[in-house]
C-alpha cells in the first residue's frame, strides 16, 4: 500500500485537529504529519486511519487514539537523542513518533504476535528501535537503564517501582494509571530517591498486562 497526496491530506487535517484539541509541541506535530498511520492498521479501517480515535489491532489491543499519542509524547518531553524505553510496542505507531523524534527507543512487547510482526513491519518503513524485546513491561528494561524517558502505553492499575528505579535524574515516565478509565500520571525524578508526580486527564487505554511464562 502506498502512502498517496490523499493520505498526506488527511495528516494535515488530523494536525489541526490535535492542536484544536492543544496540542502545541511542533515536533509532535510534525511526526504525526510525517508518519503514514494508515499503514499500521488492517485494510478494513483504512477510511479511518486519520480519524482521531483508537481501533483494534489484533491480540485484543488497539492503535492508540492519535491525540494519546501525541499528549503523551509531549508530556514525555521526549527530544533528539533521548534515551527511552516504550513499554507495549502494540502496532509501533507510537514507536515511529518517538523515532522520528530522533530518540533511542527501546520497546517492549508481551504479546508475541504483535512483536513478531513489528519486528518485520518497523524496519521495512525505515524506523529501526535500538532493539525490540519481548518481555513483560511491568520489570521494564534494567540492563539499558538509566532511561531520559518511559512511555507505558496500556493502563496499568498501579505504578511499577522498577519502571521509576530506571529512571536518570531529571528523567519522566509517564504511565496511564487506573482500572476502567486511567488518569496520565508524569513521575521526574529529582533524586536518587524523590520524585515530583503531576496527573492530567482521563483517557481509556487496553491494559497492561504480565508476561505468562
Amino acid at each position: 500500500m502506498k502512502d498517496t497526496f490523499t493520505h498526506k491530506g488527511m495528516r494535515q487535517k488530523l494536525v489541526r485537529t490535535l492542536q484544536k484539541k492543544g496540542i502545541k509541541n511542533k515536533e509532535v506535530l510534525a511526526a504525526i504529519n510525517t508518519i503514514p498511520r494508515h499503514l499500521f492498521m488492517d485494510s478494513g479501517f483504512i477510511d479511518h486511519a486519520y480519524v482521531d480515535k483508537a481501533f483494534p489491532i489484533g491480540a485484543e489491543q488497539t492503535i492508540s487514539q492519535p491525540y494519546t499519542v501525541a499528549r503523551q509524547t509531549e508530556l514525555l518531553s521526549a527530544e533528539k537523542g533521548h534515551k527511552i524505553l516504550e513499554i507495549g510496542t502494540g502496532s509501533g505507531y507510537q514507536t515511529a513518533v518517538l523515532l522520528e523524534l530522533g530518540c533511542q527507543v527501546y520497546t517492549i512487547e508481551r504479546q508475541n504476535v504483535l512483536f513478531k510482526k513489528t519486528t518485520i513491519f518497523l524496519p521495512k518503513l525505515g524506523y529501526r528501535p535500538k532493539k525490540f524485546i519481548f518481555g513483560d513491561g511491568y520489570i521494564g528494561l534494567e540492563t539499558e537503564a538509566p532511561f531520559d524517558g518511559i512511555i507505558v502505553t496500556a493502563g496499568a492499575p498501579y505504578v511499577p517501582n522498577p519502571l521509576l528505579a530506571q529512571l536518570k535524574i531529571g528523567g519522566k515516565l509517564v504511565i496511564p494509571v487506573g482500572d476502567e478509565v486511567q488518569k496520565m500520571h508524569v513521575f521526574t525524578r529529582t533524586s536518587e530517591t524523590e520524585f515530583e508526580k503531576e496527573t492530567y486527564g482521563e483517557f481509556r487505554f487496553v491494559p497492561l498486562l504480565e508476561k505468562k511464562n
